[in-house]
């Protein structure tokens, strides 16, 4: 039973960085050959992917969102983090992780609001 759920701050004012942390539960994320991502929806946009290492093994960023955004994983403790600096209202969603265990896992998703 794989379960994974994000956490962090759900309020975060405008050029400072947002930083969450995926912790996943019934599988291993450090033994595992498939990839793990994130990915966000805010209203009128839908699914965004950010970024994510894949099974060939390459991390991988939104060309968008690139030059902002660092994905990193803690073996120890069978998490992966996203952080996003320079943060505007725009980057106001619904934040998710995914990992792919020869089967799509989701986090149930957290909110994240850019407002001063």
């Amino acid at each position: 039973q794989v379960q994974l759920q994000e956490s962090g701050p759900g309020l975060v004012k405008p050029s400072q960085t947002l930083s969450l942390t995926c912790t996943v539960s019934g599988g291993s994320i450090t033994t595992s050959y498939f990839g793990w991502s994130w990915i966000r929806q805010s209203p009128g946009k839908g699914l965004e992917w950010m970024g994510g290492r894949v099974y060939d093994g390459t991390t991988y960023y939104n060309p968008s969102l690139k030059s902002r955004t660092s994905i990193s994983r803690d073996t120890s403790k069978n998490q992966f983090s996203l952080q996003l600096s320079s943060v505007t209202p725009e980057d106001t969603a619904v934040y998710y992780c995914n990992v792919d265990l020869g089967s799509d896992y989701w986090g149930q998703g957290t909110q994240v609001t850019v407002s001063s």
